[in-house]
């Protein structure tokens, strides 16, 4: 339920995001509002909008630099850097007060992204992964990671899917994709004998929120007309981002590779 550019959280929302690791929110944005990101971000999927390096690539391949409509499953890192109008828009604004009230005060974003699949694209897989496989541990592990669905998601064209309460286990061992981390960013881990994820549908201006810890992934798009947008704000507290800056840990895919190793070194030390 929104008052203003405030979405109220109810207590069965809160206690299934603590228990489960992550929650959907329906109705988050309205059609007007989702209809005033449509623009932008199909501006970045055609490459109308100029992006760096590897921050618009492909998740399954790491290709970048080339034409980004024939890529599997299509992501570009920290776009509000590359069309700064889109700071301080009305998801950022509605998606804090929903990181606060699940997690508590002084949570900030710490990135966006977006990553979306187009129909027919049963390759556009995202592979098994905890988000804290790629983060810096501290001692703040608050999290919230508000997922917006910019067109309705389903099974059929690769929805979400978690593994309810996988949060409350350390993180387990990744790897990347393919090759090594210069290469290929993505990484990957795998489920266990009998474990079920559940897949979550979601429809147009809902969001899931989920923790750093709660195993996710998503299938292929077998939709032969529905593409699957996602647009993704990531909060973290205040602290645990100064820290990742310090570090020059910024969530780009051009970070140094130095410290990528360094945060990767940080992970194993922590396993």
């Amino acid at each position: 339920m929104r008052h203003g550019n405030r979405y109220i959280v109810t207590p069965a929302e809160y206690a299934h995001f603590l228990s489960e690791g992550y929650v959907h929110l329906p109705g988050v944005l309205s059609e007007e509002e989702v209809c005033t990101l449509d623009p932008v971000y199909d501006a970045f999927m055609r490459g109308d909008i100029a992006v760096q390096g590897k921050d618009l690539n492909d998740m399954v391949t790491g290709e970048h630099g080339t034409d980004p409509s024939t890529y599997a499953l299509f992501n570009v890192m920290v776009p509000r850097k590359y069309f700064p109008e889109w700071q301080g828009n009305v998801f950022e604004q509605v998606s804090h007060t929903i990181a606060e009230q699940l997690c508590g005060e002084g949570m900030t974003l710490d990135f966006d992204q977006l990553l979306a699949k187009q129909p027919g694209r049963e390759d556009a897989v995202f592979a098994w992964h905890q988000d804290q496989a790629y983060w810096i541990n501290t001692d703040d592990r608050r999290t919230a990671t508000c997922w917006l669905a910019l067109d309705d998601t389903s099974p059929e064209n690769g929805c979400l899917q978690f593994l309810p309460g996988s949060h409350r286990e350390p993180v387990r061992p990744h790897h990347p994709a393919a090759g090594g981390r210069s290469e290929q960013h993505t990484l990957v881990t795998e489920l266990r004998p009998g474990e079920e994820p559940k897949p979550i549908s979601i429809h147009r201006g809902d969001i899931t929120v989920h923790n750093e810890g709660v195993l996710h992934g998503s299938g292929g798009n077998r939709s032969t007309s529905s593409r699957r947008r996602a647009y993704i704000n990531a909060y973290r507290s205040i602290d645990t981002v100064r820290q990742e800056r310090e570090l020059g840990f910024t969530h780009s895919h051009n970070d140094d590779q130095k410290v990528l190793n360094t945060v990767d070194g940080l992970l194993a030390a922590d396993d």
